[in-house]
């Protein structure tokens, strides 16, 4: 079932807007508390706006470390990488110390890149936000189907049935190893999956997310649930 915190905005920027205001907020808790704020990013097109928002705004950037929930395997330098996404429009124009920014090693192939991103991971949990989405097909970070929960940490993924095939995410445990869950859902093609969700179906995204998760969906995308604003 869907996580209890759900709210319908009217557009892929109201959703962005909120998601920008919610991860200030937990940052400025986070580094009040424990002097840094470790949040890990989603890939993905629906971020991408937040991560702009972000861009603009005067924080405490020193004290904020950066993860990835997946990363496809390609080249470092390919636009087609969700860090290159993130790096873009956001990380290189903050001033976070490049050894708080921890890409997914994907250009190593993804047994390796798994194996050495497990040990940027392990003594970071409980991570203090981790940001999901979900594709058209109720997938979230690189994982696409629900059976099995794998032990390691960091997983290598064969045969993705969404180019590249090949791919590293982090499993559905990490994922919910965290102080709070921010997921972000856009889009008509995603409105089947959210109802189908919203029924009970076992979807990797209903695997991955807890129910004290916070999920802000655009009316596109919420337009056969019954949750509201």
């Amino acid at each position: 079932m869907l996580p209890v915190n759900c709210k319908v905005l009217a557009d892929p920027e109201e959703v962005a807007g909120q998601a920008c205001r919610i991860v200030i907020a937990e940052a400025e808790a986070a580094i009040r508390e424990r002097g840094m704020f470790r949040i890990v990013l989603a890939g993905g097109s629906t971020p991408q706006r937040t991560y702009e928002m972000l861009a603009g705004m005067a924080q405490d950037w020193s004290a904020w470390e950066i993860f990835w929930s997946d990363e496809r395997c390609l080249p470092s330098d390919h636009a087609g990488r969700n860090s290159c996404m993130a790096q873009d429009v956001w990380l290189s124009h903050v001033a976070i110390p490049a050894g708080q920014i921890h890409p997914i090693p994907a250009e190593l192939g993804a047994a390796r890149a798994a194996a050495e991103y497990t040990k940027v991971v392990l003594d970071r949990k409980p991570f203090d936000l981790v940001l999901l989405g979900m594709g058209e097909d109720g997938h979230t970070a690189s994982l696409f189907s629900t059976s099995g929960d794998p032990i390691a940490p960091v997983i290598a993924v064969h045969g993705a049935p969404k180019p590249p095939a090949e791919r590293v995410s982090l499993n559905f445990e990490t994922l919910r190893a965290c102080r709070k869950q921010l997921v972000l859902i856009t889009g008509a093609e995603k409105a089947p999956a959210l109802f189908a969700w919203q029924q009970g179906a076992t979807l990797p995204i209903a695997h991955a997310v807890r129910n004290d998760a916070c999920l802000l969906a655009d009316a596109e995308a919420g337009r056969s649930t019954n949750f509201m604003a």
